[in-house]
C-alpha cells in the first residue's frame, strides 16, 4: 500500500516526472467501437429531463449494499437533473499523455487503450448489469514536479493542445473526460481557473490530489499532502457556479484519498445539489490491504460517492500478485461508483 515510507517509490514511478515529449493521441480509424451509456453531446442537459427520485433513491440505497454502520443511510439529498451516479458507473483510464509511467492513459497507444478500456468496462457491466458503464479518460493536467520551476510551485500545467487530444479522444469513444489537478505549492483556487474553458463543457468533470498538495512548502514527494474542507468547497462551489450559469448537468469531483490525514475536516465538506462527490481510495498494494484502507479511510468518513483505483501493475507487486475482481469490488460497502485504473 501507498504508506510514508513507499511512497518515494511511487513516486518516482508515477509522478514525479520532469515532462518531455509528446503523447499517443493520433486520430485512428480502427479504434474500438463503445456501446455504453454515455452522457448526450449536447451543450445542455434536455429541458424535458426530471430526476425519478423513487430510482435515486432505490439506487442509493442498492449502493450502501447493506452497510449496517448507519454511515451511508441515505439522507435525502438528490442532485441537479441529468446526474451520472448512481444510475451509472463511470470506468475511467487515467495518466498523461507525455509519459508511459504515469497510467494507462499515455501508457499505450490509442488503439490498444481503448480496446483495454472496453474490456474493462465489459466487465464491470457483466458484474453488475443493473448498472450501465460510461468511460472515462482521466487526465492530470498539473503534475507535481521534482524542482520548484518557473513559478516556484513544482507544479506543471498542461499545454491546451494536449487536453484537447484527450477531448478528441473522449469524443470518439463519447466519453466523459476528468482533469486532474496536484497543485504542489500551489493551490486550488490558483489552478482551478486556469482550466475554466474546459469545466464548462458537460462532458468535463474535475479530480483534485491532496497527495500534492504541499502546505508546509515541503517538496512534492517528501511527505503525503493534504485538502480540507475550505479546500473542497472551494472546488465544488467553483463546479456549481459553472453548472448554474451554464445550465449543465451536475459535474462530477473526484477526491483522491489514502491516508486519514489527506482529507480534514469531512464534517465541514457541502454536498450541493450541482456536484457528485467522489472520495476515490487511492492506494496500491494486496487486495486484503487495499480492501483495509477502503474501509478505514473512505467508509468511515463518508461523503456521497466512494471510488477504487486499480493499479494494473503496483498491486502485482505484493502476494498473492493479482488486482482486485469487479465481483470483490462490488461486495464492500457502499458499493464503489467510480473505477479507475492506473
Amino acid at each position: 500500500m501507498r504508506a510514508t515510507s513507499a511512497i518515494h517509490v511511487l513516486f518516482s514511478l508515477s509522478l514525479f516526472i520532469l515532462i518531455s515529449g509528446c503523447g499517443n493521441a493520433q486520430s485512428d480509424p480502427n479504434h474500438a467501437t463503445f456501446a455504453v451509456a454515455s452522457p448526450k453531446k449536447t451543450t445542455k442537459p434536455d429541458p424535458k429531463l426530471i430526476l425519478d427520485s423513487v430510482v435515486y433513491k432505490k439506487k442509493m440505497i442498492a449502493m450502501a449494499n447493506g452497510d449496517s454502520s448507519g454511515k451511508w443511510k441515505f439522507n435525502d439529498h438528490y442532485p441537479r437533473a441529468g446526474a451520472i451516479l448512481p444510475m451509472n458507473r463511470i470506468i475511467a483510464y487515467y495518466g498523461n499523455l507525455y509519459s508511459t509511467r504515469m497510467g494507462i492513459l499515455g501508457e499505450l497507444p490509442k488503439p490498444q487503450m481503448f480496446a483495454k478500456l472496453k474490456t474493462e468496462m465489459a466487465a464491470w457491466q457483466k458484474a453488475d448489469p443493473t448498472t450501465p458503464v460510461v468511460p472515462a479518460l482521466h487526465y492530470i493536467v498539473a503534475t507535481a514536479q521534482s524542482d520548484p520551476g518557473v513559478s516556484g510551485k513544482y507544479r506543471l500545467r498542461m499545454p491546451n493542445a494536449q487536453i484537447d487530444k484527450v477531448m478528441a479522444m473522449a469524443e470518439e469513444i463519447n466519453a466523459i473526460v476528468f482533469l486532474d489537478i496536484q497543485v504542489g505549492l500551489s493551490n486550488l483556487r490558483e489552478e482551478i481557473p486556469m482550466f475554466e474553458k474546459y469545466l464548462k463543457h458537460p462532458r468535463v468533470h474535475l479530480g483534485i490530489d491532496p497527495e500534492f498538495s504541499m502546505k508546509g512548502g515541503q517538496k512534492p514527494g517528501s511527505v503525503i499532502g493534504s485538502f480540507d474542507a475550505d479546500d473542497i468547497n472551494f472546488a465544488s462551489a467553483y463546479l456549481s457556479d459553472l453548472v448554474l450559469k451554464l445550465d449543465l448537468p451536475p459535474k462530477v469531483l473526484v477526491i483522491h484519498r489514502f491516508t486519514q490525514g489527506m482529507v480534514k475536516g469531512y464534517k465541514s465538506i457541502r454536498i450541493r445539489p450541482e456536484v457528485q462527490m467522489v472520495v476515490d481510495m487511492d492506494g496500491w498494494g494486496a487486495p486484503a490491504r487495499k480492501i483495509n484502507t477502503y474501509r478505514q479511510f473512505v467508509h468511515a468518513e463518508p461523503l456521497q460517492f466512494t471510488g477504487f483505483k486499480l493499479f494494473y501493475k503496483n498491486d502485482l507487486k505484493e502476494p498473492p500478485h493479482r488486482m482486485l475482481s469487479p465481483k470483490e469490488l462490488l461486495a464492500l460497502k457502499p458499493v464503489p461508483m467510480y473505477i479507475q485504473y492506473q
